[in-house]
Parts: structure tokens; C-alpha cells; sequence
């Protein structure tokens, strides 16, 4: 009875104490999920709604923006559409197969320079992006590929950060004794990669697509660096043109909300489709302990 005092005791003088990180926890999701409910339903409201009213109410003219949209100049909201998903897909594709290489060698091989590689590879995640965007548009401009396709793509290929998280966990999660074993069995440093480092590095390549596909989507300024014609521009420069444009025509402002709710579906839904490779892993990782 004693013990079951003690333990009714401890629980509740436990309880404040954990209402205090869930009060903050609270409040930060509020502080980062409102703006995207006041898109929400921004998005909703005509032309009349949109500045007439400023509550979170739904509005009725939800279709009518997306038609507004879709038809804004052609359909250029669309093109922006496709070249953000060539820009933010074949981008994260490539960056993650290049992370994941050289982050297994990185972490499984022994080569002299290996240490300084990676420290270069460190110091290489403190620099920030924005540092690098005028020089590498001179360089760009030099080859004569300024102004295309290539000129956002290939400087996302490679990715320190990526390069780090890959190598982290392919330390952790690829054991050696596996790798010495199919060494003994005949297999060749491809054959290794493919059909054991691969399969096994799955949830940390799903990790770095993740992070790098949203650093892309979301990535401003060096487009707009980069790119001069509005029918190469990404998402982030093409809102950013309609918000411009917006100063002189009011109108425009419903088409920029609507695009912007529209801009956040695909990064929700890919969070949503893939989340399961993470629960996979956790899964696993509590099997194996």
C-alpha cells in the first residue's frame, strides 16, 4: 500500500513538469501550422473575400482561382510546375545517388586522403549556399550554360550535408563482417554496392531525397540568379513575378495564394508516401536491439 502511495506521489508531482514541454510543443505547432492554414483558407476566398474579410473562414471562389491559375497566361503556373519537379526531382535523384556512393566509401574504405576529403567535405556544410550563388553563375556564364536547365540542376548534385548523413549511416548500418563475407564469396566492389550497401542504406537515402527535394522546391535565389527566361523559372521565382506584378494588379493576389497552396501539396504528399521507409527502419532498429 506503502508503494503504491509513493508511486501515485511521484506521478503527480511528475505531471506539471510535462505539461510545460507539451505547452511549448503546442505552441510551436500553432506558430508553424498557422500561416499554412491562413493559405489555406486565403485560397478559398474571391477576389471581394480576400480583402474584405480576415478570418479563417473558407471562401467560395476556391475553383475559380484554380481556373484563374491554370489559365494566368497561358498556363505558365503549369510550366513552373514541371520544371520544379525536373529541377527538385532529378536533382534529389542524382545528389542522392552521389551521397550515397560516396558516403559508403567514404565510411567502408581506407585511402589516403580519406580524412582530409571529409573535413574539406565539413567544411563544405558550414558554407552558406548563398555565398556561392554569385560564383558559381560566373562560372556558369563562362561555359556558356547560364539561363538553362543545367545551371540549377548541376550545382544540387552535389551536396555536402547529403554526403555527411551518408556516410554516418552507412558507418552504422552496414556491417563490416557482411562486407568481408561477400569479399570472400567473389563479389566485386559493385556487386557489394548494389546488392548489400544499397538495400541496407534505403532509409538514409530516403532521408537525404527528402531533405534535399524540399531544399530544391524551396530554393529562391539561385533561379533567380541564374534564369532569365519566366518559362524556365521554378515555382519560388515565378510566385515571386506574380508578387511583383501584384503591386500593380491587386487582382494577381489571389492567383499568388492559390499557387502558393498549390506549391506545398506536392511536398506534403511525398512527406506523407514516404514516411513509411522511416517507420520501417525504427521498426527494424528495435527488433535488432
Amino acid at each position: 500500500m506503502a508503494a503504491v502511495t509513493r508511486r501515485a506521489a511521484y506521478a503527480r508531482s511528475r505531471r506539471p513538469r510535462g505539461l510545460v514541454p507539451t505547452a511549448v510543443l503546442l505552441l510551436g505547432a500553432v506558430y508553424c501550422l498557422l500561416p499554412v492554414v491562413w493559405v489555406v483558407a486565403a485560397a478559398t476566398k474571391s477576389k471581394a473575400e480576400l480583402f474584405s474579410t480576415s478570418t479563417f473562414a473558407p471562401g467560395t471562389g476556391l475553383l475559380s482561382n484554380l481556373a484563374d491559375l491554370a489559365a494566368y497566361r497561358d498556363g505558365v503556373f503549369w510550366v513552373w510546375v514541371l520544371n520544379t519537379l525536373l529541377y527538385a526531382g532529378g536533382g534529389a535523384l542524382l545528389s542522392t545517388a552521389v551521397s550515397a556512393v560516396s558516403g559508403y566509401a567514404l565510411a567502408k574504405y581506407r585511402f589516403p586522403g580519406r580524412t582530409v576529403i571529409f573535413n574539406v567535405l565539413i567544411g563544405g556544410v558550414l558554407v552558406p549556399s548563398v555565398v556561392l550563388a554569385i560564383p558559381q553563375y560566373l562560372l556558369f556564364s563562362a561555359a556558356g550554360l547560364a539561363g538553362t536547365y543545367w545551371s540549377v540542376l548541376l550545382p544540387q548534385i552535389l551536396h555536402p550535408y547529403g554526403i555527411y548523413l551518408a556516410r554516418v549511416y552507412a558507418g552504422a548500418a552496414i556491417p563490416d563482417s557482411l562486407l568481408e563475407a561477400g569479399r570472400i564469396d567473389g563479389a566485386g566492389h559493385w556487386l557489394l554496392l548494389r546488392r548489400v550497401a544499397l538495400p541496407l542504406m534505403t532509409p538514409g537515402m530516403v532521408t537525404i531525397f527528402l531533405f534535399q527535394f524540399t531544399a530544391i522546391w524551396n530554393n529562391f535565389l539561385l533561379p533567380f540568379i541564374m534564369l532569365g527566361d519566366d518559362h524556365t523559372f521554378p515555382l519560388t521565382v515565378g510566385l515571386y513575378t506574380l508578387l511583383a506584378a501584384g503591386a500593380n494588379q491587386p487582382s494577381l493576389y489571389n492567383l499568388i495564394v492559390t499557387g502558393a497552396l498549390v506549391s506545398i501539396i506536392p511536398l506534403v504528399a511525398l512527406f506523407l508516401t514516404m514516411q513509411r521507409y522511416w517507420r520501417t527502419d525504427l521498426a527494424d532498429g528495435a527488433v535488432k536491439s
